[in-house]
């Protein structure tokens, strides 16, 4: 029985860390909500459709994805994003499952579990670990991985299960592009009299996907420039070193949260050199390496071609992918060394140092998700207070809303939604003890949905009958305001700045108006909705004004 279990601690060792991975994945994520990219299929995807389906996003095909949206809405609702967060963390699991049997065939399942554990709680690539969105990244790998491991088998029920998984690798993403030329290499290390009865692993998944390009993916947008395929050796050389330097812990201070490539470079200098060597004294590359070295470098030069802002080599969703590569390739190289018990030592040390830190960074990722939870349910909130008069073609673009990430949500397509499928936002219970950045945020959004207008008559002084003195010396901080119009009288030799807030706490006015002249008048308009809190009233002036209505 020991005997069973000291052979077997690794797969032990591996199921328990992806409990405790699942674990921690769930828990950090409970509160979080849609965001960015998710909201464009909610809005624009939610009907079974051609276009819904078959239209690429960004350059990427996202068939599989989008499926997976329309059934969870159709099962789960909208209100919480929880049920694809479970999902997403299912496809973290299984790609760190697969990591592991594919480094255990090579060089050992301590190795193996190594790998996995890095690969489980691998901080820098929160975006993936954290956002819905990513099951399309992580969808890719999954089953790139297990088309190459299908490969390794050839058996004719292998290569069907490998055809299948290129079918869905594809179906999740163009990632699906590397891994097909990774079949290829794949077939064509084997032996040269099956690679006709194999061809139809790739060529199916091949051709299907070319009629989807022909027929939809050739209008993606795309971002290829001759400065990008200049550029893309420097550009490749910093993704992988952000890769190592995140695979070791090293490539995110802990600090100030932004990537360092010096520890990265270092590392990677070192293995280069250490397969050079490696290399020279066998004098030749097991071809097992060609496969995932093909998937790497297609992945890695593909990225550096469609280079724009927001696709540095450092970012999240990259790293990801890169430290899954790199750990692969790694393998591959290693294929047949024996790995003496002071190494293995060794390297769970290293993977111990280097989850600390990295678990430090996910967690630093999460407040960022956290924060972006708030401002969406705060500012969809907002948006149904205002349902009555909002315009259906009112947006939320980023000085609005306060975030970049929103910038899907248009009123008539939301209410659509939530109409059929329930509402993720705050209610307003919810709303008044929301964090202040979310009811500040509200306060800004539903200013403009409602929308609140003003009209100023200048040489005006107003009659000032049945109105409450505000600004200057001994006027009313804050004026809650009635009714749908009110009427702010300036006199002669001072000039008033009108404030509002609603949700924000005390003293604190989000919503700022046009500065009104002296010995003038305004007349705010203020739609009525579906929040009986009222609108507060500061006007900052250095002589008193009168608020009317």
């Amino acid at each position: 029985m020991n005997a069973r279990v000291t052979r077997n601690a690794p797969q032990l060792l591996l199921l328990a860390a992806l409990l405790v991975a699942a674990v921690v994945t769930l828990v950090l994520v409970r509160h979080l909500t849609f965001f960015a990219d998710s909201w464009e299929f909610l809005m624009n995807r939610r009907h079974f459709t051609s276009h819904a389906i078959l239209e690429p996003h960004n350059e990427h095909i996202v068939v599989i994805p989008v499926l997976i949206t329309q059934l969870f809405l159709r099962i789960f609702g909208m209100t919480s994003a929880m049920p694809e967060f479970v999902l997403l963390t299912i496809g973290l699991l299984a790609t760190a499952a697969l990591v592991f049997e594919y480094v255990r065939r090579r060089i050992g399942p301590w190795p193996g579990l190594f790998a996995a554990v890095l690969i489980l709680f691998l901080g820098p690539a929160f975006e993936v670990l954290l956002w819905t969105f990513e099951i399309s990244y992580v969808g890719s790998m999954a089953f790139g991985l297990l088309m190459l491991l299908a490969l390794e088998e050839r058996t004719r029920r292998a290569d069907i299960v490998a055809c299948v998984s290129l079918l869905l690798c594809f179906g999740f993403s163009s990632l699906g592009i590397a891994f097909a030329v990774a079949g290829i290499t794949s077939i064509l290390i084997g032996p040269r009299s099956t690679w006709r009865g194999r061809a139809f692993v790739v060529v199916i998944p091949i051709v299907l996907y070319a009629i989807w390009w022909l027929g939809w993916g050739h209008n993606a947008e795309t971002h290829l420039t001759l400065h990008n395929i200049l550029a893309s050796p420097n550009y490749v050389a910093e993704e992988v070193a952000v890769g190592v330097g995140a695979l070791t812990g090293l490539g995110t201070s802990t600090e100030t949260f932004t990537v360092d490539q010096t520890w990265g470079r270092i590392f990677l200098v070192a293995l280069i050199v250490g397969f050079a060597v490696l290399i020279r004294n066998r004098r030749r590359v097991d071809p097992i390496v060609w496969p995932i070295a093909v998937a790497a470098v297609f992945n890695w030069f593909l990225t550096a071609f469609n280079d724009i802002a927001g696709r540095d080599p450092d970012v999240s969703r990259y790293q990801y992918l890169s430290a899954v590569l790199i750990l692969l390739l790694v393998a591959a190289l290693l294929r047949g060394t024996r790995i003496s018990k002071r190494w293995l030592i060794v390297g769970a040390v290293g993977t111990a140092l280097a989850v600390g830190p990295n678990l430090v960074v996910l967690h630093d990722g999460r407040e960022y998700f956290a924060n972006e939870t708030i401002i969406t349910r705060s500012d969809t909130a907002a948006l149904e207070i205002a349902r009555k008069t909002v315009p259906p073609e009112f947006a939320f673009g980023p000085e609005i809303a306060g975030t970049g990430a929103l910038i899907d949500i248009q009123a008539g397509k939301y209410f659509e939604a939530t109409d059929e499928f329930g509402s993720p936002a705050y209610s307003q219970a919810e709303l008044e003890t929301a964090q202040p950045q979310g009811r500040r945020q509200a306060d800004i959004l539903l200013s403009h949905a409602l929308p609140i207008t003003s009209a100023t008559e200048v040489g005006v002084s107003g009659e000032a009958q049945g109105c409450t003195a505000a600004g200057g010396a001994g006027g009313a901080p804050e004026i809650p305001l009635a009714g749908e119009e009110v009427r702010i009288e300036v006199p002669a030799g001072t000039e008033a700045r009108p404030q509002l807030r609603r949700f924000s706490d005390e003293g604190e006015f989000p919503v700022t108006l046009t500065p009104i002249p002296a010995e003038s008048v305004m007349t705010l308009h203020i739609p009525a909705d579906e929040s009986q809190r009222p609108w507060v009233l500061h006007v900052a002036s250095s002589r008193q004004v009168q608020v009317c209505g």
